[in-house]
């Protein structure tokens, strides 16, 4: 860790923990910190950056969270070992489809601008009489239903139209517009399909469906957008790496 270099612009509005912690992530990411590598402890590290221990060790809890480090009694932080070899960017449904060759679709069911309401208002951080684009489509694999996606974002730069959402993934969208996209609490799950979401993805009634609800941040730590949305189980599964801590 003493030949890693980290830069920190304290003028900036990201936080300084964040700073750390993507440094580090791209550090791990270039190879420059390989599977195994353990890192300073937190006092040297803090002491290093001219940062305060507790600053350094919620970058460091970031990065344990996001499953990059682990921290092993006697042992330290380290950089975890086997990680899959696939990027920390934030990615979409699209995204993960064209890379694995599954010729993405898309077809919008809805689009429009409607009042956010005090639910959807709280998680996106907006007032309740606040104008948001509220977006519904139908994402298909090599020819297949395969989800069901509901997508609610503020006003923001991206000029977002139902061609472009039928050629082009959201995200990929967004950050053609300059978004910058760091952080997403996401929740996953399971439920049985409704006969509207049974008759649009092509599944009987009652079908199980899995669901992702999540909600990405930029690095000034504002919501972007919240999407909720359900897939084929039949057709359709998520995979984790699990790390011992």
């Amino acid at each position: 860790m003493s030949e890693l270099e980290i830069d920190l612009d304290r003028s900036s509005p990201v936080p300084l923990y964040f700073q750390v912690a993507e440094q580090i992530s791209e550090a791990i990411r270039r190879g420059d910190l390989s599977p195994g590598a353990r890192l300073d402890n937190e006092i040297l590290l803090a002491d290093r950056l001219g940062l305060s221990r507790p600053t350094v060790r919620q970058a460091i809890q970031y990065l344990v969270d996001k499953g990059l480090l682990v921290r092993k009694r006697g042992v330290g932080t380290q950089v975890v070992h086997g990680q899959v070899k696939r990027s920390v960017e934030l990615t979409s449904l699209y995204d993960d489809l064209r890379r694995a060759g599954q010729q993405p679709e898309t077809r919008v069911l809805s689009l429009e601008t409607v009042p956010v309401g005090e639910e959807m208002g709280a998680v996106l951080g907006l007032p309740p009489d606040a104008q948001v684009l509220r977006v519904e489509r139908l994402r298909y694999a090599s020819g297949e239903p395969l989800a069901l996606l509901h997508n609610w974002l503020p006003p923001g730069p991206a000029a977002l139209s139902a061609p472009a959402l039928e050629e082009r993934g959201l995200y990929e969208l967004l950050r053609a517009a300059g978004v910058r996209m760091r952080v997403a609490n996401q929740r996953i799950g399971a439920r049985a399909a409704t006969p509207a979401e049974a008759r649009l993805l092509g599944e009987r009634r009652g079908a199980p469906l899995l669901t992702m609800v999540r909600t990405t941040y930029d690095d000034q730590g504002r919501a972007v957008e919240h999407g909720s949305h359900v897939y084929r189980a039949s057709h359709y599964s998520l995979e984790v790496t699990l790390i011992e801590r």
